[in-house]
């Protein structure tokens, strides 16, 4: 009999399942390691089950936090949706420890009922649908204090639990860096037999400090075979409300995004700005596709790009 993995486990679907760290005592190390006797995972039959009307999922990603990754997954979502109206679009929030999307999407205080087919996400729109952890706490104040296999458990339960119906795409807001939560996200999504069911967009802010931490973040993907759709630069400048002049709140000291994007052989799908009118729509939990202005502009040119690779 196996006994329970340690904390960190990489997988046992993972290339380095038996080689990490974390690995190192556990009695379940040579298994692991031997090239012959790779386990599967049983909860990756459940979420194919569970995700096989699912037409295309899309990992949001940024290598460090407080960069806009989730502020941007509710803008691509908001525009999708009404942009295509015919399409169906999903949310699932894995950011485990720092649930924002029932706030951004307008969606607190409401509940996840149970049915026969397993939980039932919220609506937001007519097709819009979300899900988090959020929704789970009896209060937004609630702290999430678990180790890495309590919170690879709950994203395995949102992935092969809830009914989400057919979607044309699933995006899914991720925490900042390449951990349990990635890791385990891809494991269980990752479909060799369809490598392109599963890509990922890229979060960063122009200055040294965020780009440093996406180009790990970028090598985490072609690590894991992930394709890259493209990375989209937030925060790029901001334009005052009052005297219209823009400036550059986070100066691109090495070329920005645009010259990472070249250096690293990916796309650059376009540059946010910092705008205090999506802001306050956000906090809000307010559409901002109602707003007209440059971030709008942007979006439409980076929503046709994500569209088109998919």
């Amino acid at each position: 009999m196996q006994a329970p993995p340690p904390e960190h486990c990489p997988g046992v679907e993972s290339e380095q399942a038996g080689l990490v760290s974390a690995c190192a005592g556990c009695p379940n190390q040579r298994i692991c390691s031997d090239p012959n006797k790779k386990l599967e995972d049983p909860g990756k039959a459940l979420v194919a089950a569970a995700m096989k009307d699912v037409k295309h999922k899309l990992l949001i990603l940024s290598g460090k936090g407080g960069v806009g990754k989730s502020t941007v997954t509710t803008l691509l979502t908001r525009y999708l949706a009404r942009s295509y109206p015919d399409s169906n679009f999903g949310v699932l929030d894995i950011d485990i420890c720092g649930p924002s999307q029932p706030r951004l999407l307008g969606a607190l205080g409401e509940n996840v009922h149970q049915s026969g087919s397993g939980w039932s996400p919220v609506g937001i729109d007519d097709n819009v649908c979300l899900m988090s952890i959020g929704f789970l706490l009896g209060s937004v104040d609630d702290a999430i204090i678990w180790r890495g296999p309590k919170k690879n458990g709950m994203i395995r339960q949102f992935l092969s639990e809830v009914d989400w119906g057919t979607l044309d795409l699933l995006l899914l807001d991720t925490p900042p860096g390449t951990s349990d939560e990635h890791l385990s996200v891809v494991s269980y999504l990752r479909d060799d037999s369809a490598p392109d069911s599963l890509k990922a967009i890229i979060v960063t802010t122009p200055q040294e400090v965020a780009l440093l931490d996406v180009r790990k973040e970028i090598n985490f993907c072609k690590k894991q075979r992930i394709p890259i759709v493209g990375v989209v630069e937030n925060m790029s400048s901001f334009r005052c409300g009052n005297c219209g002049n823009s400036s550059e709140i986070f100066p691109a000291k090495t070329g920005g995004a645009a010259a990472m994007c070249q250096e690293m052989d990916v796309p650059l799908l376009g540059s946010l700005p910092l705008d205090p009118q999506v802001t306050r729509a956000c906090d809000a939990g307010e559409d901002i596709t109602a707003i007209n202005n440059a971030t709008t502009e942007a979006l439409a040119t980076i929503c046709s790009k994500i569209m088109a690779s998919l």
